[in-house]
């Protein structure tokens, strides 16, 4: 079944408020936050709230997943305690590394008798993890991994690399086409970062835009401001929905149904892009669905 992931918005998980808020806005998805967003002495609080707002849900159709710490911080044993019992849909790892990185959290899930729908999703912010994320995306193979897909985090690798970050992202391309065709190989989805500069509203909508023409299937956000306009960039077009549905209709005919290749509107059109439209319909459905 395919979801929609135009947009998951960082929420902190301190921040009362924040978590009752998310109930209510436009975003695919919520990522309730343990890492960045939260100080050292509020993490035990942080948790107990995050389990108290799963547990009396109201999220509606939206995805929910936790950030946890990363696997070098104090924090991380706790936190996936906590967040196997909660069953959130999905837990965000941060500095994910090595395939023995994604083994440790999988065990963990496992002795902690997690349920099995829970899934593992790591971010990608080293720049061991770029280097290897077709090995990292080969994990998924195994079930008992649980890993459902990427996260970018162009920021973190900035700061690694001291690749400088400039509007269009010029230098990083290499880096996330690699991690996108990893994920793509494997059948994993993979998210873009957060744009940090959220007053910026042309250069958000910029790289939106440049996220989904690179194959990104959504974008993590950090302010609710952004979540309409990446919901927007990220929906398929109307006339480009209607088109995949002509596409399909036209290889239903009988006339069609043994041939590889067929004219539409004065062109060629193959059965991959049958397979294509066929995604663009779900995707846009699926998107209807959720009502936002």
């Amino acid at each position: 079944m395919i979801r929609p992931r135009r947009s998951l918005l960082f929420m902190p998980g301190s921040n009362a408020r924040a978590l009752e808020k998310a109930r209510i806005l436009p975003a695919d998805g919520i990522i309730l936050d343990l890492e960045d967003s939260v100080a050292p002495d509020a993490k035990a609080m942080a948790r107990d709230q995050i389990a108290q707002a799963i547990a009396t849900g109201g999220f509606g159709k939206r995805e929910v997943l936790i950030r946890t710490n990363s696997l070098d911080s104090p924090w991380w044993i706790d936190d996936i305690a906590m967040a196997g019992k909660a069953r959130p849909d999905g837990i965000l790892v941060p500095k994910i590394s090595s395939v023995e990185d994604i083994a440790a959290i999988a065990d963990r899930l496992s002795a902690i008798k997690a349920d099995p729908s829970i899934r593992i999703w790591a971010m990608i912010e080293t720049a061991r993890a770029v280097l290897h994320a077709e090995e990292l995306a080969s994990t998924s193979r195994d079930p008992g991994n649980r890993l459902a897909g990427f996260v970018f985090g162009p920021n973190d690798i900035s700061r690694e690399t001291r690749i400088r970050m400039r509007p269009g992202r010029a230098a990083m391309i290499p880096m996330i086409t690699h991690c996108i065709l990893a994920t793509r190989a494997f059948g994993l989805e993979i998210l873009d970062g957060p744009y940090s500069d959220f007053s910026n509203v042309d250069g958000f909508g910029q790289e939106c835009a440049q996220a989904r023409d690179l194959g990104f299937d959504g974008k993590t956000l950090i302010h609710p401001g952004q979540i309409v306009a990446c919901n927007a960039i990220f929906t398929p077009p109307t006339d480009e929905v209607a088109y995949a549905r002509k596409i399909i209709a036209a290889f239903e005919r009988p006339e069609n149904a043994s041939r590889g290749a067929i004219q539409l509107d004065g062109g060629m059109v193959e059965r991959l892009h049958a397979e294509m439209a066929k995604r663009t319909i779900a995707i846009a459905d699926a998107i209807a669905a959720m009502g936002n």
